[in-house]
């Protein structure tokens, strides 16, 4: 099947999909993007459809390859014009790939994690490119999931799933209040590490060993009092600059990157 028409209705469903509002009903979100796609593909995710353009399409034949992976992976596959695909992307330079795949994430009482884990709780992170940029080393870093407490932006937004260049799909993501998360990790024995800069302890001096949760609030504000308070550990990083905080993804990163250093 050849779409040709951006008023195509298949063209209108998957770019509503930018809005929330059509991914809760549908349980569905845009997953655009080669190198997004063929995360997820390896994470073994199973598109619904996949919208494709030829004509945006690297000539080398591996992106012929994949659109092949896709199809004999039972995805309905749609071939568009230069057109019609274009009005259906959101992106400067698509590639021509543009999946519509389940939302991520599961339950938080689905989440199945092994004890000795090292988790990453998000608390009501606002921009889509930070919990992205979180997600990614998050994967790197070899953490078992990623927890939204009080999530502002759901795991399907597509500008998550860009800035994490599909990790969303490769780590394991649950979302639920912040009572919620708290009554779940200490059921589970998992330690919380609030992230702030009221506290004398260095996150390089603290140990970041055994069943670790590091907690990560906005950067305006921090980490609520339920989510500090609850935090049998609390850590800074040093910072000598004048700023008076760092970018939360940031943040993040370097503190989960310290428990790896300690873990190995």
């Amino acid at each position: 099947m050849l779409i040709s028409s951006p008023t195509n209705p298949r063209i209108k469903g998957v770019a509503a999909l930018r809005n929330r509002r059509d991914r809760d009903r549908t349980g569905s979100t845009r997953l655009e993007g080669r190198e997004e796609l063929e995360l997820a593909l390896r994470a073994g995710v199973r598109p619904h459809t996949l919208f494709y353009c030829p004509e945006l399409m690297a000539r080398d034949g591996s992106a012929a390859a994949v659109v092949a992976r896709v199809r004999a992976s039972g995805a309905e596959v749609l071939e568009c014009t230069r057109g019609a695909f274009e009005k259906a992307s959101y992106r400067e330079g698509p590639d021509g790939f543009l999946a519509v795949a389940p939302v991520p994430g599961v339950p938080l009482a689905d989440l199945d994690v092994a004890p000795g884990s090292l988790l990453l709780i998000c608390q009501g992170i606002e921009k889509p490119g930070n919990l992205g940029a979180m997600l990614r080393s998050a994967d790197a870093a070899g953490v078992a999931a990623v927890i939204a407490a009080d999530p502002v932006t759901d795991w399907g937004n597509p500008n998550v799933i860009r800035a994490s260049k599909g990790a969303v799909y490769s780590v394991p993501v649950a979302a639920a209040g912040t009572t919620a998360v708290l009554e779940w990790l200490s059921a589970r024995g998992y330690v919380l590490v609030a992230t702030t800069p009221d506290t004398e302890v260095l996150y390089s001096h603290a140990d970041l060993t055994g069943s670790l949760a590091i907690a990560v609030g906005t950067e305006k504000y921090g980490l609520d009092r339920e989510a500090f308070e609850a935090a049998a550990l609390r850590v800074r990083i040093p910072m000598a600059g004048r700023v008076d905080s760092l970018n939360a993804a940031t943040a993040a990163a370097i503190v989960l990157f310290e428990a790896v250093r300690q873990r190995t």
